[in-house]
């Protein structure tokens, strides 16, 4: 195991060697920092280049995003998956305007309280945004801690690696500290031993093409470009896009279940026969 002092001059310099360019950073825009965390949660950095910045200026600030539509913010998220996301991001922009004067908590346990804001999305604001020292504890910088502190260890817990990151990060820089961490465990993730996968933690993302969450994907996207459509209609879209990728229809079920779904968490709303965001 490295000591500290060792570790922490290693985390620099390798954060030195692998800098990525991302235009999210080096910014104290809370708001521009938190869409951005929000967007990288289980989402390619390479993707989210495309969305981040036209999002933004669809939605500048916080009270912009909560008072627009639903509908529209979720155009805006599709092609990126998980729309809960997008939602749950409105809701915390909705609080904010309605009770803070439309800006974030500038502390860890105000941004916690918000809609959808788990641990490390509010420690990465208070790093990114406000350069406050914090414990954030994401897929790379959990590659790293790995690598660095349990090069044998199997099933390692966040239980574990919490203590460290917390006794390392800099009281001085935590931004730039937080940075380096991530180049380097994005660099590390890329190795063919990639130590993400000792994590207890780990998860191997099911596949996209045929899964539940494609179909949920398609029959929003089908309800957003199609106000009123009926579950006729939605169904029929539903089996189209199935057979032609040469899947068998969807059943009734799986499909009245999708949409049941997506009403109960406001994605959209059904009145009559009729889908409408």
């Amino acid at each position: 195991m490295p000591d500290h002092e060792s570790f922490i001059a290693r985390v620099w310099e390798s954060g030195r060697r692998y800098h990525r360019d991302l235009p999210w950073r080096d910014i104290d825009d809370p708001y521009a920092v938190l869409v951005s965390e929000v967007m990288l949660q289980q989402t390619q950095v390479s993707r989210v280049m495309g969305y981040w910045a036209p999002f933004l200026a669809a939605f500048p600030t916080l009270d912009a995003l909560a008072a627009a539509d639903a509908a529209v913010v979720l155009e805006r998220w599709q092609g990126l998956g998980y729309n809960r996301r997008a939602l749950s991001l409105k809701r915390t922009a909705e609080t904010c305007s309605r009770e803070q004067g439309g800006v974030l908590p500038t502390s860890y346990e105000g941004l916690l309280a918000l809609p959808g804001i788990g641990s490390a999305t509010a420690a990465g604001v208070c790093a990114f945004a406000y350069r406050k020292p914090s414990v954030y504890l994401e897929t790379n910088v959990r590659a790293v801690f790995i690598h660095e502190f349990f090069p044998e260890a199997a099933q390692v817990s966040d239980k574990q690696i919490h203590p460290l990151v917390e006794s390392t990060c800099s009281q001085q820089d935590p931004r730039g500290w937080y940075y380096a961490l991530l180049d380097y465990g994005a660099f590390l993730k890329q190795q063919a031993a990639n130590p993400s996968r000792r994590s207890v933690h780990y998860t191997r993302q099911s596949p996209f093409q045929g899964s539940r969450r494609q179909k949920r994907a398609l029959l929003l996207r089908q309800v957003l470009a199609h106000p009123g459509i009926s579950g006729d209609k939605l169904k029929a879209c539903l089996d189209d896009f199935e057979k032609a990728a040469g899947r068998c229809p969807c059943d009734q079920v799986l499909c009245d279940e999708i949409l049941e779904g997506l009403c109960k968490e406001g994605f959209f709303k059904k009145e009559g026969e009729a889908y409408s965001a």
